[in-house]
């Protein structure tokens, strides 16, 4: 790591104790900045880079609400409004057990780079609860999701800060949580949320966008190679949202998806994962992904990780940190040669090294998975103007800026002399624009 850099990762450190999901995701973006500070000392000299790692916000309140024993059960709620250079604050909500200040804030950092590469006036943020949505009722759910909303909303606007969804939050949640704002603050500002209902201010594909978006990215990769989906073999992990989608459209462009999985374990299905029976399990009975093997007579559950499932292609789609060296090892022994990340940093710093060391091409997460804030951002131009696009034409919006990532990714690794990089190109090309921003708008 340049030397300056450095100095800025100590003290990252040192004023955030035990975060260590932040911790990787700076690191992970100051390693590649070294040519930039170099060809651009005004970065550093202006402080942009050491102002870009601390927040320009961070909330943390307390989430009150009773469950349907009539007990008074208290979470905690978060919003970290990063980085408001290019526009408002924007990003999703998680609700989780898992979430803590420190993952919040890995998001919300990883979110600025994602929402400046997607070329939308849009800054970076993220939000959530350690509530925890399974096994909960529709009337806890929304109880929990008024009371989130109760303090949330004095934070939120549509030319403030602009949530959407995220793990554990989905078109409920958001349903509850507009109503809640809407019942508030007495105005019905569509633009506050993204997300939404189709039939209430939301935008078609939004639903499909992360996981249509992370297929459009691979896919241009594959293309540059002269290469399509037809016929790959490939493995998804997860089988939410994302996932799903993911599937959806790598089966409508002739991949074949051998695997998926949820935390309770994976599947293989060697005639391809039957999407309709995929939805039906986790979509309506609310099920395990071991009930997709009850239904389903060529499936199988699978034994040890899903990555040592043999592919060409990997989209890990689940959760941060779910694929570690050990498995890139497999991958790389079972003739990958793709792994693009739908979900957010889900491949560990040692996995992404051997992905390099073993000639894996690597697409991250602030590039492969950047579809769905893209879509929020139409959603929200949508709802400004009070207008409404039609499937065909907001996805190929969709993948028209899932071309234009991926190719500025690659334009801006060539340009620093990492040829084919797309983490450091990524990286690079959505600090950059940030950057300029940071120093147009002076030290504030």
């Amino acid at each position: 790591m340049h030397e300056s850099l450095g100095t800025i990762y100590d003290e990252v450190l040192h004023r955030n104790p035990g975060e260590t999901e932040f911790h990787q995701a700076v690191r992970e973006v100051l390693d590649s900045l070294g040519p930039v500070v170099t060809k651009h000392p005004a970065y550093t000299d202006a402080a942009v880079i050491r102002r870009l790692c601390e927040p320009e916000r961070q909330i943390i309140f307390r989430v009150p609400w009773v469950d349907d024993q009539n007990n008074v059960q208290i979470n905690r709620g978060f919003r970290v409004e990063f980085n408001s250079a290019l526009g408002p604050f924007k990003g999703g909500l998680r609700f989780h057990p898992s979430v803590y200040l420190g993952i919040v804030k890995f998001l919300g950092f990883e979110q600025i780079f994602k929402n400046s590469l997607t070329g939308m006036p849009i800054g970076g943020g993220k939000g959530g609860s350690d509530f925890d949505p399974k096994g909960r009722s529709e009337g806890e759910i929304m109880r929990f999701c008024q009371a989130f909303m109760t303090e949330l909303y004095r934070h939120i606007g549509e030319y403030t800060d602009v949530p959407a969804g995220d793990i554990g939050v989905g078109g409920r949640e958001i349903g509850y949580l507009f109503g809640q704002y809407k019942r508030i603050t007495n105005r019905y500002e569509s633009g506050v949320l993204t997300g939404k209902g189709i039939t209430w201010g939301g935008s078609l594909v939004r639903t499909e966008a992360t996981g249509y978006g992370t297929v459009f990215f691979a896919q241009e990769i594959l293309r540059s190679r002269g290469e399509s989906f037809d016929g790959k073999r490939v493995v998804v992990s997860g089988s939410g949202n994302v996932a799903t989608y993911a599937i959806e459209k790598l089966q409508q462009l002739g991949a074949i998806v051998v695997a998926c999985s949820d935390s309770s374990g994976f599947v293989v299905d060697e005639q391809g994962i039957d999407l309709e029976l995929l939805k039906e399990v986790k979509e309506v009975q609310r099920g395990r992904i071991c009930d997709y093997v009850d239904q389903r007579e060529s499936a199988e559950l699978g034994q040890g990780s899903i990555w040592s499932v043999p592919c060409d292609i990997a989209l890990p789609c689940a959760t941060q940190n779910e694929l570690d060296d050990k498995d890139a090892a497999v991958l790389a022994q079972n003739g990958c040669t793709i792994v693009a990340e739908g979900a957010n940093m889900p491949c560990t710093p040692d996995a992404v090294r051997l992905f390099s060391e073993a000639g894996i091409t690597f697409a991250p997460g602030k590039a492969a998975n950047a579809g769905g804030v893209a879509t929020s951002a139409l959603e929200m131009q949508q709802n400004a103007s009070r207008d409404r696009w039609s499937f065909e034409y907001t996805e190929e919006r969709l993948a028209e800026t899932m071309r234009g990532i991926h190719d500025r990714c690659l334009e801006t690794a060539d340009e620093y002399d990492t040829p084919g990089n797309y983490a450091a190109g990524a990286n690079i090309a959505g600090f950059t624009q940030v950057a300029d921003a940071m120093l147009a708008l002076g030290v504030i």
